[in-house]
């Protein structure tokens, strides 16, 4: 079946997000985008990949798109089918690696609102809240996030909720809180590009653009600064591939990519 070589915006985003994830390490995923960049991750450069999902599920090797982390699915082929205790406990002992989550506000350190927009007693849009979000941010070794449409309102210069904690209020809040050292976000994904964390201040930093955007848009679509090398590669782009395993094997249906 021949495989048309445009992509789209969902695509991309799951592309960048698996080529982020490691070969022989472990990732706590979260619903959609997520689970399908980490199944994307094993069926290419990562086939010993561990997934954890929050519902008790470790180690699966999916057959096909779950439509959440509680899903029957997501124990195909798992080496152990245990409890959200479990592996909310192997997390705090500090044995995932990286966490993967999708958000629908976030600020310049980081942090997470997926709980309301506008007031919390009487919102603009009330959010489903965090499930196991604050504890995959808090004690993962690095945080991923994804953001599908980056504009001023979700790259926030203040949350509306703080949800899930990034850097906090900077650099040593973390630990203050007492969470461990070195962990927290790592990266995030957008429409637009991947962005990482300055070493020394932990406020946002661009990596790479997305072919199509401009430096222009990036600063447009955010409600603070957000910091800009003097030199931006271009990211990933999806494969033919890439592309074949996405739409055939992954989420044949369009569940979360589309048609």
């Amino acid at each position: 079946m021949a495989i048309e070589s445009k992509y789209n915006l969902r695509e991309m985003l799951a592309c960048n997000g698996a080529r982020m994830l490691e070969d022989r390490k472990s990732v706590f995923v979260g619903t959609g985008l997520p689970m399908i960049a980490s199944m994307l991750a094993q069926k290419t450069h990562a086939p010993n990949l561990l997934i954890a999902f929050e519902a008790g599920s470790l180690g699966p090797v999916m057959r096909e798109l779950p439509i959440s982390v509680g899903d029957s699915r997501t124990f195909h082929r798992a080496i152990g089918a245990s409890s959200m205790h479990d592996v909310m406990s192997l997390s705090q002992a500090g044995y995932i690696d990286y966490g993967f989550l999708g958000a629908a506000q976030m600020d310049m350190y980081g942090n997470i609102n997926t709980t309301a927009i506008g007031d919390y007693d009487s919102p603009t849009v009330r959010l489903p809240g965090s499930g196991g979000a604050n504890d995959v941010a808090s004690f993962s070794h690095k945080l991923i996030i994804i953001i599908a449409n980056q504009s001023k309102r979700n790259f926030a210069a203040r949350l509306d909720f703080l949800t899930t904690p990034g850097y906090l209020d900077g650099p040593g809040s973390r630990e203050k809180a007492g969470l461990a050292r070195n962990t927290g976000p790592h990266r995030v994904i957008t429409q637009l590009g991947v962005y990482g964390f300055d070493e020394e201040t932990k406020k946002l930093k661009l990596i790479t653009v997305h072919p199509g955007a401009t430096l222009e848009d990036i600063r447009e679509n955010s409600s603070f600064e957000i910091i800009i090398p003097d030199r931006v590669d271009t990211s990933y782009v999806p494969t033919e591939e890439d592309l074949r395993l996405l739409r055939q094997e992954i989420d044949p249906v369009g569940l979360v990519l589309g048609k």
